[in-house]
């Protein structure tokens, strides 16, 4: 191995086979099927499977599963390579789709049917759910079990013509309908599918199923270690059987491990799909998706997730992980990764009386802790904002912000005192008037007075309007399918899960650049969103300065 890792069940066996001589080489697959775009869960088997191949300088494939061209689309293919370039892992010529095997593996389902392991099966859907039995009774026997080789391998052929409709027959393995495991009792390796693919056109009207496809195609491309969720693990037996039984030019190994789980957060596909289709979100890359595109675009860098996942660890049961420590990953990486700007997300005018007309700049640091990323130039002018809840009418002892006669430092700036308070006729305070010590200048007086409280701020008339975008969880329960009898996942949704400010920012906030994450400071991480377009500035919280959700939570 090139560097320490921490080891795992996985590692300790890659470690064995290679002292025994097993593999000159190992050689890892990330298998995604293009029906969707992929998120977090996919980030972390990626992750597994990429980080392995590369400590054990090994290679590592790209093969799309591109198996139902019924809600299989190219949009889906370039979104996935897409997601694994940003995440760091390279395949280099490695890209495969199982639509290259398909007639490799055509030939071995006749192969199969040759030799009395394969039959053509005429039963419903339906009948063969109950013909199958269930985990506590045997299956039966299709009638249609004892065919001969010869009318089963005319009957595939007539299937591959289309001579068939869908549904109206299917290739099945003969194994044992007896078998505990139920993935055993004869499962389908065809079915008909006359559906446009998105590579091969319509030149198939059969298609493989994935177990059928899925160990074929490790087996084809020298897989050493086909390395895949713990759901997986009872379908292991099938994918040995497979491997044993057609004349494969490799022999893989098949390993499962725990998938990613993170509390407040859904993974299934099926459920994805439902929240986009429906329009509970604003497509696959929404800030709040646990898409990689999704993430992405909320600000999420690839070395925080990579953080997030070796945190996780790789185990052999399932376990839900913390969404706070997602958080807290994102945010000990933005920390050392984000510039500095001041915005004021909830302003408050505060005309200072004895400023000068004249703008007057300030100098702040891009990154307080570096200084070598420089520093801008801030306006100071008469009339400033600051945050309403930076400034109290009757503050307590420990409210060490604004308040009547109380004295703050203008972070980077000056000292003013509040002198004023304008309300409207139903109280509501309008703007506050202040004044300035010119000798404050910079931060200091020469009195060497000090003030408790800095504030950050925003020129009122030298400025840029943003749109900041605050996300919370997308569902209200750390496990969105708790829910009682008649309903459904989508009644734990969170209604408050974004809210949008009209804000003000400091002028360099117009030159921010897509992913570059900025700290608002005192405020969060903020990400400039792909809507920014024609002046119009738009920010996406990343992530609090605090793990503010847990504290909501009560946790």
């Amino acid at each position: 191995m090139t560097d320490e890792k921490p080891s795992n069940f996985i590692r300790d066996i890659i470690d064995e086979e290679l002292a025994a001589g097993k593999h000159s080489q190992v050689v890892t697959r990330f298998p995604p099927e293009p029906n969707g775009f992929l998120h977090i869960g996919h980030a972390f088997a990626i992750g597994v499977s990429y980080g392995i191949a590369q400590d054990y300088k090994g290679r590592f494939h790209l093969r799309f599963d591109d198996t139902n061209p019924a809600k299989e689309e190219t949009k889906y293919v370039e979104a996935i390579k897409e997601d694994l370039k940003w995440l760091g892992a390279d395949w280099g010529e490695n890209l495969f789709f199982t639509s290259d095997y398909f007639q490799q593996l055509f030939d071995w389902a006749c192969l199969l049917i040759e030799e009395g392991k394969a039959y053509v099966d005429d039963l419903t859907p339906e009948q063969m759910r109950e013909y199958r039995g269930s985990l506590t009774e045997p299956g039966k026997n299709s009638p249609f079990r004892d065919r001969s080789a010869e009318e089963n391998l005319e009957l595939f052929k007539q299937m591959a013509n289309g001579d068939f409709d869908e549904g109206q027959k299917v290739l099945r393995a003969k194994i044992d309908m007896a078998h505990p495991n139920m993935n055993m009792r004869d499962p389908v390796l065809y079915r008909i599918l006359k559906a446009h693919h998105h590579r091969t056109g319509d030149k198939w009207k059969i298609y493989p199923s994935y177990d059928f496809a899925h160990g074929q195609g490790d087996a084809i491309e020298g897989i050493t270690h086909s390395l895949c969720s713990l759901e997986f693990e009872y379908h292991r037996p099938l994918y040995n059987w497979f491997i044993e039984n057609l004349p494969v030019p490799h022999t893989p190994r098949q390993i499962e491990f725990a998938r990613l789980n993170v509390e407040y957060i859904v993974t299934s596909k099926r459920k994805l799909l439902q929240l986009v289709n429906e329009n509970h979100v604003h497509g696959w890359d929404d800030p709040r998706m646990p898409t990689v595109a999704g993430l992405r675009r909320r600000g999420y860098t690839p070395d925080a997730i990579k953080e997030f996942c070796e945190r996780a660890g790789v185990a052999k049961r399932e376990r839900v992980n913390e969404y706070a420590l997602l958080e807290y990953c994102l945010r000990q990486d933005l920390e050392d990764k984000a510039i500095r700007r001041m915005a004021v997300l909830d302003p408050l005018k505060v005309v200072i009386e004895n400023f000068p007309e004249e703008t007057e700049y300030y100098e702040g640091p891009n990154h307080p802790a570096d200084e070598g990323r420089g520093v801008r130039k801030v306006p100071l002018t008469r009339e400033i904002y600051i945050e309403r809840d930076d400034f109290m009418e009757d503050p307590p002892k420990k409210f060490f912000r604004l308040g009547p006669g109380r004295e703050v430092r203008l972070r980077y700036a000056c000292y003013i005192t509040c002198t004023d308070v304008i309300k409207d006729a139903d109280g509501n305070i309008l703007e506050l008037r202040a004044t300035f010590d010119p000798e404050s200048r910079g931060g200091s007086t020469p009195d060497g007075r000090k003030v408790k409280g800095t504030i950050h701020w925003v020129s009122a008339t030298d400025n840029v309007e943003i749109e900041a975008r605050h996300y919370e969880q997308l569902f209200t329960k750390a496990d969105p399918d708790d829910i009682e009898e008649g309903q459904t996942f989508l009644d734990n949704l969170n209604p408050e899960s974004e809210t949008t400010l009209r804000c003000f920012g400091e002028p360099e906030l117009a030159n921010a650049q897509a992913e570059e994450p900025i700290q608002f400071e005192r405020k969060g991480y903020y990400v400039l969103d792909t809507d920014s377009k024609d002046g119009n500035l738009v920010f996406n919280r990343s992530v609090g300065l605090r793990d503010s959700w847990g504290k909501k939570q009560g946790k």
